[in-house]
């Protein structure tokens, strides 16, 4: 897909999380694969408000996380995004950072979601059964030297739609734009309700 009709789709998604208060400030980063050969990424540039996004602050990055197209700088988690896109094949990547989000993220290693009907807003989960485990990844300012360990726990957890960054927020992914939007919604959702029950004996 050409890199403008990329550009302005990313930038409506993140002008919507910032509406909706999951990318306050200029938080939050968001990609969608515009070629996978060679391979190619559409990325939010670094140090931007979302919430006046446009496209012309869209840039294209090649594999190895170097601008191709566009001005600006990518955020240096790009290397994020281009780790989630290789080792499950996204198509898109969005990294929000909610109030629920990064409260949650404080707890141990993961956190188990289940018996929420709103689950089925995860791309193969047909039951409220399901039991959605998201990893938490200590945060860091060097994501480039922490990409093996994401790459670890992507591997160690094949079945998960999301992670999180320890008090930091949500990275999330879909085989298209549409499919990780879906998926932050849901995802962001069942957060909001698991901390809003918990809330009247959280400790922070």
């Amino acid at each position: 897909m050409p890199l403008p009709d990329v550009a302005n789709r990313l930038a409506a998604v993140s002008r919507e999380c910032y509406a909706r208060g999951w990318a306050p400030g200029t938080s939050g980063n968001f990609s969608a694969v515009s070629s996978r050969e060679p391979l190619r990424l559409a990325v939010t540039a670094s140090g931007v408000d979302k919430g006046a996004l446009s496209q012309d602050q869209v840039l294209e990055i090649d594999g190895g996380g170097s601008v191709v197209a566009g001005t600006g700088r990518p955020s240096a988690e790009a290397n994020l995004h281009l780790t989630v896109v290789r080792v499950r094949g996204a198509g898109a990547v969005l990294h929000t950072h909610s109030l629920w989000s990064t409260i949650l993220s404080q707890e141990g290693d993961g956190l188990a979601i289940q018996g929420y009907e709103m689950l089925k807003g995860l791309e193969g989960v047909t039951t409220h059964e399901h039991s959605e485990w998201v990893p938490i990844v200590e945060n860091t300012q060097d994501w480039p030297a922490a990409v093996p360990e994401v790459e670890a726990m992507l591997a160690r957890h094949p079945e998960a739609h999301g992670f999180l960054i320890r008090r930091h927020g949500l990275y999330t992914w879909g085989r298209d734009l549409e499919q990780a939007r879906r998926h932050v919604e849901t995802l962001e959702f069942l957060f909001e309700v698991i901390a809003r029950k918990r809330g009247m004996r959280w400790q922070a």
